[in-house]
């Protein structure tokens, strides 16, 4: 069974999940429920860039499609 990387990478759920494992590590090894906070959100943070690229990569691929079609 092939993997869609793509659909997993711009997956909500798979970056919620993500930010809750590694900020439960960071209490888990002694640090403030603050330094876990700034690791959560920016965990977020970089999940909504990913999560962009990757859907305008989507468009833009299906753009391309569409026009090499139109040409034809």
């Amino acid at each position: 069974m092939k993997i869609d990387w793509k659909r997993k990478l711009t997956s909500r759920k798979l970056w919620v999940a993500i930010a809750g494992l590694v900020t439960g590590l960071v209490i888990a090894l002694g640090e403030s429920e603050e330094a876990a906070q700034n690791v959560g959100g920016c965990i977020m943070s970089a999940a909504s860039v990913v999560a962009y690229i990757v859907g305008e990569g989507l468009a833009d691929s299906a753009n391309t499609n569409t026009s090499k079609e139109n040409q034809e």
